[in-house]
């Protein structure tokens, strides 16, 4: 488990609940092939947000044949804005701060395309 990808849960889950025009999927069960989500993921453009450094959202996406719209690096992102999470169960004080700067980066992409996504 990372402290990125608490930070890219929270960031995804936050930005999903506050626009119309986006919804957050499990990786979980896109990797599971639960059922709905094979048509979801192939239907609309995909953010491929990262919360380590595997980068295991790309490699299940890969495995799915789905090729991303667009890949966000969390931590090379958080690295960028000097911000570094500490806990890969709860947010602290610089937890927040870097789920601020990533839902910052995620609706500049957003906003930036006129298409939906899927994060």
């Amino acid at each position: 488990m990372s402290p990125y990808g608490l930070i890219t849960r929270v960031a995804c889950s936050d930005i999903a609940g506050e626009r119309d025009d986006l919804i957050s999927i499990c990786m979980g069960a896109t990797s599971a092939d639960r059922e709905g989500f094979r048509e979801l993921i192939r239907k609309y453009p995909i953010i491929a947000v990262n919360g380590c450094e595997s980068s295991c959202v790309d490699k299940i996406l890969e495995q799915k044949g789905v090729k991303v719209a667009k890949i966000i690096d969390v931590q090379r992102e958080l690295d960028f804005e000097n911000l570094k999470p500490t806990d890969v169960a709860r947010l602290d004080a610089e937890g927040e701060k870097c789920v601020l700067a990533m839902k910052k980066k995620i609706n500049e992409l957003l906003n930036n395309n006129t298409s939906g996504f899927f994060l």
